[in-house]
């Protein structure tokens, strides 16, 4: 039973919403009962994970970003994420908040400061506090935080844009896999694709909410003197922000999310230019150039660094748990990125998702982390210093007694930190409640995405119960390994998936068709009329039920003739015919009412009202890939054939190509 046959009120996906759910619960119920063996537990499996698979993590996160790069400047970045002629649902602005506040927020504002600071008085291969020790603390920094970064989260959202939206699978994990094992992934192996997502995620944005939720009480201890680092204060702020958070994935996508997002991204400008005003502003600007440049200059070898020769227990706190962490959010930001990202180019979304959040976020650490740095090195304020070895969720307060209007800004500072924590939380909701009812239809019932918002704050809290950071920070690292096996096949999926498509595209364009010859050409005087003609709504369907589908009926009455199974469907707005080829692609040929706004030189009256009045109609022809640009409006019967069979012919000479 699929979603559009379940009732209302239950649209789930069995076999992953319920062992996801099983999972979640038994993890759960043991950090709550045996706090003491599940952090014992959780220190051995982060040190295994360390110790055996770093080393296939750096690897893997290096391929996603060479394989993303080439992708945007190979011939597939010319290729749409949705069909030919789709345009893009949100504009840049509004995709950029979005992207940006689901993917890394709250963990800009726990780091910003702390981040920097702790590399400079630890760093792990130059001296203790030294002018070597903070160009190095910015250069990790921006490591951990720059496209490597991104290219987890694009690897996603582009394997999930592009078949869901190309290739009309559904929006979730296991279609991806599709090229490489076709119809078996509605089968157990995309159930256990599926629910592996769904552990990442659930765990990733438990982390996120984890360290939120932490820095908040640390920011009404500074304002309010509310007790600091008690858990159980924690857990009822995690239960009341968990609250807003529900609030905002019942409204959906445009009702809440949105707003929420474009919220956090003015709330994160001001605090930002308050920053770069009351700080050493020349010197950041400095520093921001040389930051960028040594990034960029000591890239590749920061790629493949696993410090074998140095600290080698530094990289597991470190460089490890941000891949695991990136790795564990991918599956929620790359389907909330794909679910935005419909009618962009590979190229356009490869280039916008890596490099714009990526320059916003080196940006902030410059602004944060260097002034920062500043207070202690040039001002000598090493109360700063060791105020964040003490407890980093405290980096950003302290911080902010060294600025103006401190009061101000750790309030502001505080409140942003609580709209990342609810857009963090209602983003992971959707997705999980997307995953978990097989991605066919958004429009899920609201329990399930308020049961999907609690458990995420249930996770965390018992996480926070288990060990604290830790605890999280282990549940990162080990629920990313399984899916970062997957995403390798994701990559590996997806080249298959192009390469398939520019062989089609090549194909067409080179095919070789019969000439054709008819008998009675239509005069040019008839052409040029029907050119210029504006047909209404009413003459295009009539056009479409008494032209183009008894032509279409012909055709599929012939290929029936031969044994080949074809059909003829229709609706209000269109007709479409397909050719069916068993396991090889089948053929498919619609014809839309498509509307056009009448040229200016038609429309004398411009106003909103006159022009959809005058708006006028094409039968424009489309195949699977979208639509081809052109109308069949009043040709005749055997002109409506002869392109049937010349899209037909093209589309054989495409499946001879891949035989």
């Amino acid at each position: 039973m699929n979603n559009a046959t379940k009732p209302d009120w239950y649209k789930i996906n069995p076999p992953v919403f319920f062992s996801s759910a099983g999972l979640c619960l038994i993890i759960v119920l043991y950090a709550v009962l045996a706090p003491e063996q599940s952090g014992t537990v959780f220190a051995a499996l982060q040190s295994w994970v360390v110790n055996t698979a770093g080393w296939f993590y750096i690897l893997a996160v290096a391929l996603f970003l060479i394989f993303v790069v080439i992708l945007a400047f190979s011939d597939y970045g010319k290729i749409k994420l949705g069909p030919d002629h789709s345009e893009p649902d949100y504009s840049y602005g509004s995709w950029f908040a979005m992207l940006f506040s689901a993917g890394m927020g709250i963990g800009l504002m726990f780091y910003g400061v702390a981040e920097p600071i702790m590399h400079m008085t630890a760093p792990p291969d130059a001296a203790d506090g030294t002018v070597d020790a903070a160009r190095e603390a910015m250069r990790i920094t921006f490591f951990h935080w720059g496209i490597h970064a991104w290219a987890i989260y694009a690897v996603v959202a582009l394997s999930l844009a592009y078949f869901c939206f190309r290739q009309n699978l559904p929006l979730t994990i296991r279609s991806s896999l599709y090229p490489l094992i076709g119809e078996r992934i509605y089968g157990p192996i995309g159930h256990a694709v599926d629910t592996f997502a769904v552990l990442g995620t659930l765990f990733g944005v438990a982390t996120s909410l984890g360290l939120g939720v932490v820095q908040i009480n640390s920011g009404l201890h500074y304002l309010l003197d509310v007790p600091n680092n008690s858990t159980l204060l924690q857990v009822g702020l995690i239960i009341a922000i968990t609250g807003l958070a529900t609030t905002s994935v019942v409204m959906g996508l445009d009702g809440g999310i949105r707003r929420v997002s474009e919220l956090n991204l003015v709330l994160a400008l001001v605090l930002m230019a308050f920053t770069l005003l009351a700080g050493p502003t020349l010197y950041l600007f400095q520093t921001f150039v040389q930051n960028t440049g040594h990034y960029l200059s000591s890239l590749v070898e920061s790629t493949f660094n696993l410090y074998a020769y140095q600290k080698k227990d530094w990289i597991g706190g470190w460089t490890l748990f941000y891949w695991g962490w990136w790795i564990a959010w991918s599956p929620f930001v790359g389907m909330f990125i794909a679910r935005i990202s419909r009618g962009r180019t590979l190229r356009e979304f490869i280039m916008g998702v890596l490099l714009v959040p990526t320059v916003f976020t080196f940006l902030w650490m410059t602004i944060f982390g260097n002034t920062a740095i500043h207070m202690v090195f040039n001002e000598g304020l090493v109360e700063l210093s060791e105020a964040v070895s003490a407890d980093t969720s405290v980096a950003l307060f302290k911080f902010f007694e060294h600025l103006p209007f401190t009061a101000i800004a750790s309030t502001l500072a505080t409140v942003l930190i609580v709209t990342f924590f609810v857009t963090s939380s209602d983003s992971g909701s959707l997705v999980v409640d997307m995953l978990t009812s097989g991605g066919e239809n958004e429009d899920t019932p609201v329990w399930q995405r308020i049961f999907w918002a609690v458990a995420e704050g249930a996770i965390a809290a018992s996480l926070l119960l288990a060990g604290g950071l830790s605890a999280l920070q282990t549940a990162t690292i080990a629920s990313a390994l399984p899916f970062t096996i997957v995403m390798l096949l994701m990559c590996w999926g997806l080249f298959r998936a192009l390469r398939l498509e520019k062989v089609k595209q090549t194909s067409l364009r080179d095919a070789m068709l019969a000439p054709r010859v008819m008998s009675n050409p239509v005069p040019w005087q008839k052409r040029l009329s029907r050119i210029v003609r504006q047909p209404s709504h009413n003459e295009v369907t009539e056009f479409m039920d008494t032209n183009v589908r008894p032509a279409m009926e012909q055709v599929a009455a012939e290929f029936s003739s031969k044994n080949i199974r074809a059909k003829v469907n229709h609706d209000q707005d269109q007709v479409w015919l397909e050719v069916l080829h068993g396991d090889e692609i089948d053929f498919f040929y619609s014809v839309h009412a498509k509307p056009y706004t009448p040229p200016s030189f038609v429309m004398r009256d411009t106003s909103s009202q006159r022009g959809s009045e005058l708006r006028y109609y094409h039968a424009e022809v489309y195949l699977k890939e979208g639509g081809q640009d052109y109308s069949v409006m009043g040709w005749a019967t055997e002109q409506l054939i002869a392109d049937m069979i010349d899209q037909y012919e093209k589309h054989m000479h495409f499946l001879r190509a891949l035989r």
